[in-house]
């Protein structure tokens, strides 16, 4: 019976996890198929929960819609904050990986910094009531995030766009050659990733705190960086990666409510979904799937 209990409590706050490392991990795909590489999540989430968070504060008592432009918000600013990543990496040519370092460290300056403009603290006020869940406890933010993989799949398979952002992934070069606009290309798949890094972080702030503070997403870019790799860039890959990831950071919540597991401090437990991470990526990293223009300039 306790089992029981334990699956039902567990399960929607899973499900809460796993919608916004998959969000994000969707946009991660879609960046790196292009041939960028973007270690940027992490930072874009927070821009993305930095502007969800204040402007929900901001319009909570004004309109009964204050989640979904919220979420919009968050979604623009992590686009915006993109721009920079694309245009260093893209037409600027430089090292990409230190231009999302770039990005993340920017970001716990950045929002911090407005905050205090703002609300003369290094976070948000408390808002009154976040994202409402729906049947069984389940938040909307799940069926958000299936329904941007279903229709990420069907653009990146099934649409000539897609072809064309996988050919300047693995082949820039070749890519060029037959008319196609690389550097286009890899523009909007930046932009692209940064607008779902930032919905993603609006989902995180919106259900699982009730303020934006400097530590709100907490290594989820990462994780969902590692959904990627792990997931082998392909939708149905970074669906099952981002599951994994985000029940077993869930089980360390709800792990430490059993008494076998009181004399265990609770670091151990805060520290499983990262050891789990890197546990799955160090097994099944036998075999490179990456796309072979990730990293490449496009000419």
């Amino acid at each position: 019976m306790e089992g029981i209990s334990f699956i039902s409590g567990m399960l929607p706050s899973g499900l809460m996890i796993v919608a916004p490392i998959l969000i994000a991990a969707i946009g991660g795909m879609i960046c790196e198929r292009s041939g960028v590489v973007n270690i940027a999540l992490e930072g874009l989430m927070a821009f993305g929960a930095m502007a969800a968070a204040i402007s929900h504060i901001l319009l909570e008592s004004q309109t009964g819609f204050s989640i979904p432009m919220a979420l919009l918000f968050a979604a623009l600013v992590g686009g915006l904050f993109s721009v920079i990543h694309a245009f260093a990496s893209v037409t600027l040519k430089a090292d990409q990986v230190i231009s999302g370092t770039g990005i993340n460290l920017l970001s716990n300056g950045i929002t911090i910094f407005i905050c205090q403009l703002l609300f003369r603290m290094d976070r948000t006020p408390n808002y009154r009531m976040g994202m409402r869940s729906g049947l069984f406890g389940i938040y909307p933010t799940i069926w958000i995030a299936l329904l941007l993989l279903a229709i990420v799949w069907f653009m990146m398979y099934k649409r000539p766009w897609g072809l064309r952002l996988r050919a300047a992934g693995e082949n820039p070069q070749a890519a060029f050659s037959t008319g196609i606009n690389v550097i286009k290309i890899r523009y909007t798949a930046v932009i692209i990733s940064g607008l779902l890094a930032g919905l993603a972080g609006g989902c995180i702030v919106l259900t699982q705190d009730i303020q934006f503070t400097s530590n709100a997403i907490n290594g989820k870019g990462f994780i969902a960086l590692a959904a990627v790799s792990f997931g082998r860039w392909v939708p149905i890959g970074i669906l099952g990666s981002s599951f994994l990831f985000g029940i077993s950071s869930s089980l360390a919540v709800y792990i430490i409510n059993f008494r076998n597991f009181d004399f265990l401090p609770s670091e151990v437990f805060n520290m499983l979904p990262f050891l789990i991470t890197l546990l799955t990526l160090v097994i099944f990293s036998g075999k490179n799937y990456a796309p072979h223009g990730l990293g490449k300039q496009s000419g």
